[in-house]
This record gives C-alpha cells, structure tokens and sequence, in this order.
C-alpha cells in the first residue's frame, strides 16, 4: 500500500485518537479512494459543482452567476429537479416582509430568531438562525424575480409569535422550484439529471477538488449509471436534503421510527451524500433530532392536500380527541410539542386513534386546498354537529360543550384551556356547516446533518475548521434548528444558505 497523504494520517490519528482502531482500519481505503493522484481520470472539469437541483443548489446557483461565476452544473440524481422541495408546502417565513409593514405586523430577524431558538428547545444555532433571518428578504426577492407568486396575505403558523408567512398561489415548494429552475436554464446554469453523488475526491491537502458520479443513474430500478471523476475550481456544495426515507438510518438516531411510519418525503431522500461528507470527516450534529408533521393525515400518503389544508385552518379550528369529545393541544404550538400531543390519542388498547380538526366550511374555504380535500374524500362535510359526530363517534354533549367554550375564547380572544394566539381566529366562531380532517404526525424533516458555520463551509472533526473547497447548505446540514424546526422556516434557511455558498466561493 502506498503513503498515506498527510490528510489521511491526520484522520488515522483521529479515528485511533478516539478509541476507533477498527473504524480507521475501514475508513483509511475509503478515504485513500477519494484522493486524487496523476493517474486520476477527469472526464468534466467546472466553476462550481451543486449536488442536488432543491431550493438550497437552485439559489446557489443564480446567486453564484449573478457574483459572476461562468461554468456552474447543478447535478440531480432523479430525472427531474426540485427534490423535496417541489414537495414542500410553498410556506415561506420572512421577518420585517412588505406585507407585514402592509398588514401593521412588527417583525424583526431578532423575534423571528428567538421564536425559533424556543422551539428549538435551547440547542438551535441562534447565530446561524439570524443570520437566514437577516437575509430571507433577500431569498424572497430571488423568486419574486424569479416568476414565484405568493397569496396577497400572511399566515401564523405553530410557534412564531406574528403572522410572517408567504405562502405560493400552488400550495407547494413547485411554485418556487419551477420558476428558479427556469431562471437558471436561462442565465446558463448547466442542469444534469439522473447523475447520482458517490463521492468526494481530495488533493494531497485534503481539499475538495472534484466529485465521482454516476451518470445515466436510473433511481430504485437498479441501474447504477457510470462512473465519472468531475473537477471543481472553486468548490462543490452538497445540497441533496435530508434522509426521511432511509429507515435504516432513522432507526438508528430513534428506534420508534420503523418502516410503519410514514413520511411526506419524496423516496429520493436517503441521505446518501451526507453520508459520504461523514466519511470525509463531517461532524454529525443533532442527527436523532428528527420531525414529524402534526398536520399530515393518515388518509392519504405523502404529503397530500391535507397537509397545507390543515396548516392554514389550524388558527381558527379546534382539534379534538374523538374519545373524549374535547381539545387535547394548542393548535398552533410548535410541531413537536402537537406531534406529541396527537401521538397520545390513542383508544383503551393503546391503539392510535387520530384526532380530528373541525373548521367552519365558511372559512375552510377561503383556503384553495379544501375543494381537493373534499374531492379526494380526505375530508369530510358535515351540516350538523350530530352528524359530525356520528360519523366519528365522538360523544355529542362534550363536544357541543367545547365548542361553546371555544366560542367563547374567540369572542374574548383569550384561549384559557391551551393559550393559542387567537389574533388570526378573530370572528372566526366554529359553526355548522364544518369541515373535518383527520390528523396524524408523519417523518418530515431532519434537523440533524453535517456541522456548517455562517459561510457555508462543512466543518472537519480533524480539526474543527473548515473542509477547503466542501460547502453544504439545507436539510443535509445539521444544528440550525435545534429539537424542533418552525413551519416554513426551512425554504429561508435552505436558500439563504445556498446565497451563502456562493457568495463564500466568489470570494475564494
């Protein structure tokens, strides 16, 4: 065997160091792999590289021509772009917006950060989390410029203190995707699908120097594609997302998340890339921190109508134990602490029994998504609260009471059973004709991934400054937010940290 370069004996020292003889005994070849030598073969060579076409590598990209950069690639492993963002609610949090200052809504980056900070339950990056607020007007305007269009007014999602959520006129992460894709086919950005990340090559200084793909890459069909080495001149950015479909790899941050639980994710979203960053010497950060969606629905997969139906109406609904025919939860809490509180629904044999959220049809409507909940019978229409709760077997008279009681909160806006924020409920009283989902928390979201700073460049465990030429931004990074992410606050953090990227390797 050859000498190791000095970066691989570095990390030798530091797997030995850290009592992992035979884990540097498995890693020494991988990582000898990934060291480019005069033999290397370069098939491509280019400015920058992106792995993964989602809000953070889209963004990357604009903002990177934009800085002047010439030969930019965004590569996809599936055979279309957008990931798991074109799967995302199109919800988009924006602190100081125009259509807060329209709206009288006082905002800042600063009570943006510190409603975030709170559901991260105290270890959420508070640096980095200012730092995307600070700059996710900035990511708005990209799409406003982009082609993006948003409805004409704000949402108050679980856990942010103010109303300062966009949300897309599609209901989803396409209605920004798609314009961003269009702009970067039209400022010359090259987008390559079905090319697959298999690994980071290095120079005998440990710097990233280029990427091994696999081209022509047909997804869960069993074709791996072929081998290529591609060279990078200022950096590469991985931006593949997080890895809410790999079981294996969940069940080993939180046993309790087995195949029977499903999530909102695309399949795509294994985690393959932020594995191969591990490998390379990436701290992983707050990987078991993993987040489910209290707003999902056990009636249809994926992410589905529901989703953004349940997350819109929400502020001016009830959520209700069908067992007992009264609320179990501040509707608009964080996610984690209503995924828990759904979680206990359950019958006398410890059985799920998935609550039901009621909202006037009147008001249900004024949200676009309804007409599909109630087309694809994932929703239900009552004209009465007797037939409601027939259909679901809810005891009447503790329903009919709690409602009474809510009406009341609604009319004095103080919520004294759960404290909910009853600013967006104003007038909004629950009354027949009702509309009814059913909710169930389903795997949506990785807080955990690899260690950034405020310049997007991956942190190494050898010694905790940053990978020369390896930059990540999104879901596959970790620590941002903590235990528990905020609704709509991963498209800021996402793009922003892709603006990040580019800005960082303009500079390089």
């Amino acid at each position: 065997m050859g000498k190791e370069s000095g970066y691989q004996a570095d990390r030798r020292k530091f797997l030995v160091g850290m009592g992992m003889a035979g884990a540097a005994t498995v890693a020494a070849p991988a990582l000898k792999a990934m060291a480019a030598d005069s033999s290397t073969q370069w098939t491509e060579e280019h400015e920058i590289i992106i792995i993964g076409s989602g809000f953070t590598g889209l963004a990357a990209a604009i903002e990177a021509k934009k800085l002047g950069a010439e030969d930019i690639v965004v590569y996809d492993k599936m055979p279309y772009f957008g990931g798991n963002s074109t799967y995302n609610g199109g919800l988009f949090a924006v602190p100081a917006s125009p259509l807060q200052k329209k709206e009288g809504v006082k905002d800042s980056p600063e009570t943006m950060t510190a409603d975030q900070v709170k559901a991260g339950r105290g270890v959420a990056d508070k640096d980095l989390l200012l730092h995307v607020a600070k700059h996710a007007g900035e990511a708005l305007q990209m799409t406003l410029d982009a082609g993006s269009e948003y409805f004409p007014y704000l949402q108050q999602l679980g856990g942010h203190s103010v109303p300062r959520t966009y949300q897309t006129t599609t209901a989803s992460g396409a209605g920004i995707v798609q314009p961003l894709v269009k702009q970067c086919k039209k400022i010359g950005v090259q987008m390559v699908t079905r090319a697959k990340f298999d690994g980071l090559i290095f120079d005998h200084k440990g710097t990233v120097i280029g990427v091994k793909m696999l081209m022509g890459h047909y997804f869960g069909r069993g074709k791996e594609g072929t081998p290529v080495n591609i060279k990078a001149k200022r950096g590469v950015l991985i931006a593949t997302g997080g890895f809410a479909r790999n079981v294996e790899l969940r069940r080993a941050q939180d046993p309790t998340l087995t195949a029977e639980v499903p999530s909102t994710n695309p399949p795509s979203a294994t985690g393959e890339a932020l594995l191969e960053m591990f490998k390379a010497g990436a701290i992983p950060v707050h990987m078991a921190h993993i987040q489910t969606g209290p707003w999902a629905s056990p009636d249809e997969d994926g992410f589905g109508y529901v989703s953004n139906y349940s997350i819109y109406n929400f502020a001016h609904s009830i959520s209700v134990f069908t067992k007992t025919g009264k609320r179990f939860m501040n509707e608009i809490a964080d996610r984690k602490t209503r995924s828990d509180a759904q979680l206990g629904c359950r019958d006398d044999n410890g059985t799920p029994l998935p609550p039901i959220t009621i909202t006037s049809y009147k008001h249900a409507k004024e949200h676009p998504t309804m007409k599909k909940v109630l087309k694809y019978k994932v929703g239900w229409k009552f004209d009465s609260i007797e037939e409601l709760a027939a259909h679901f077997k809810v005891p009447l008279e503790p329903l009919k009471a709690q409602i009474k009681e809510y009406n009341g909160y609604v009319k004095s806006g103080n919520d004294e059973q759960f404290g909910k924020p009853m600013k967006k409920a104003k007038g909004k009283f629950i009354e027949a004709p009702f509309v009814v989902v059913r909710n169930w928390p389903k795997v949506h979201y990785c807080q955990g991934g690899a260690k950034i700073d405020l310049q997007s460049r991956v942190i190494s465990s050898t010694d905790w400054k940053p990978i020369p030429g390896l930059y990540a931004g999104g879901e596959v990074t970790g620590g941002m937010h903590g235990v528990s992410r905020l609704g709509s606050c991963s498209i800021p953090d996402c793009m922003v940290m892709g603006m990040t990227a580019a800005r960082t390797m303009m500079k390089s």
